[in-house]
């Protein structure tokens, strides 16, 4: 009796098997195109249709995904495919180790000096204060999303509880931010169990809709309760924050007036930087802490397989429901500074296009990596701006983006899930614990 035969073969990667690839794509990106570009309509001025063709521009972009496929193709057959052996050479590896190792240092220190290096271009100083608090955003969603494993598309409705708590707060009861910072964490924490209640029996695309649908009914009754939130004209005159209960403006109770400093409207934008900076390495240092504590390595278990979470006896209710609150807590905090930031709030900076931008943060960086995060938030959100001149092409970009990433590096850009504990070296079972001999 032979033994059966094993295909070995590998899959073609010379010329013919890239051109009839390329030719594929380009015969897709034919049809695709050819009503969309090669033919345009409008209604005439007597009512009629009519119609143009535009077969030189259909051309071009089928010959730019012919040739775009190719180059795929060979950086593809360089780069390697996920899970084999990488065609990069040992010099190359050993620099990205040693630049992996040393970057997010570097990139902290550099954070710390980018109010020194760029104190008198504004217009940095609000780019980097806006990417900070994506950052603190995608991390606060990496402990739901990330380690806990709970797809959520509704994390921008912690983001608005945050923000209106600290904004009714303000407006009404005189607190200042200080104060209101942690009561806008606690307040969105419990909107966190509250939405973790009735998800806890759902998972995938269940739990999407449900958190999703979460999401838009709180945007709704920001809307309509007019009499609390001020609805569509939202709530304006919201306090800035102060230092230690000095103001940063240019009266003569100012921080400039008691250092006996010319005041400078750049100060208070150098203290919001440092502020959300803080509150963004809180939540990493918490984040960390908490992922080697037993509630962080339930969560992980909970992320790899919910069945056999529960077969170890971990509650699977308290683990899902402090990932929520936990996650939540971080986005009411960063709710709060983005309300003392901007002075006003209102529906339309919390809509569904926030949760997928700072979703899509998360996944492009990586779930569960710290780093990943931090870096995708500036590539995308810094990236955004790079190409604010090219307002027709921006999403085009960022779609490209997306797909070359999800092609080449599918668990994102430091994708890895290095488990917080793990045993050091192999451990023999005692051959009392088991019954087919020595372990």
């Amino acid at each position: 009796m032979t033994a059966p035969s094993i295909n070995t073969a590998k899959p073609a990667t010379g010329i013919p098997a890239l051109l009839k690839t390329a030719f594929i794509n380009a015969a897709i990106a034919l049809v695709l195109f050819s009503l969309m570009i090669g033919i345009r309509t409008e209604a005439g001025s007597d009512g009629q249709l009519t119609y143009w063709t535009r077969f030189g521009e259909l051309a071009s972009l089928v010959a730019a995904v012919f040739g775009g496929s190719i180059v795929i193709e060979l950086l593809r057959q360089w780069i390697g495919p996920t899970g084999t052996e990488k065609l990069v050479p040992p010099a190359v590896q050993s620099g990205l180790s040693f630049v992996g190792r040393y970057l997010a240092p570097a990139l902290l220190i550099f954070t710390l000096l980018v109010p020194v290096i760029f104190y008198n271009q504004r217009y940095i100083l609000d780019l980097a204060i806006l990417v900070l608090t994506y950052v603190m955003l995608g991390w606060g969603l990496n402990v739901v999303v990330g380690l806990a494993g709970l797809l959520d598309l509704g994390y921008v409705a912690f983001y608005a509880v945050g923000a209106y708590s600290y904004g009714l707060l303000a407006t009404n009861f005189g607190w200042s931010f200080w104060i209101c910072l942690p009561l806008a964490g606690i307040l969105a924490a419990f909107w966190g169990v509250l939405l973790g209640f009735p998800v806890l029996r759902l998972r995938g695309d269940y739990l999407a809709i449900v958190t999703l649908a979460f999401g838009e009914i709180i945007r709704l009754v920001i809307i309509n309760w007019q009499s609390l939130t001020g609805g569509p004209n939202g709530v304006s005159g919201i306090p800035r924050p102060t230092f230690f209960g000095i103001p940063l403006d240019n009266s003569d109770d100012g921080l400039a007036a008691k250092l006996g400093i010319e005041y400078s409207s750049t100060h208070r934008i150098v203290f919001l930087f440092y502020v959300i900076l803080a509150l963004a390495l809180l939540t990493n240092w918490v984040t960390i802490r908490l992922r080697r504590l037993p509630i962080g390595r339930a969560w992980e278990a909970l992320r790899e397989d919910e069945v056999a979470c529960r077969a170890l006896g971990i509650n699977t209710t308290t683990t899902k429901l402090t990932a929520f609150a936990t996650g939540a807590m971080f986005g009411g905090f960063a709710g709060a500074f983005f309300a003392t930031r901007q002075g006003f709030i209102s529906p339309e900076s919390f809509t569904f296009q926030e949760s997928a931008l700072v979703l899509a943060i998360v996944v492009l960086g990586g779930m569960g990596s710290q780093l990943g995060v931090a870096l995708a938030a500036l590539a995308m959100i810094g990236g955004f701006e790079l190409f604010r001149g090219l307002e027709t092409y921006r999403m085009l970009v960022f779609g490209m983006a997306m797909v070359l990433i999800m092609i080449w590096r599918p668990r994102g850009l430091i994708g890895h899930r290095a488990p917080t504990v793990y045993l050091t070296k192999a451990q023999a079972i005692s051959s009392d614990l088991v019954k087919e001999g020595h372990g």
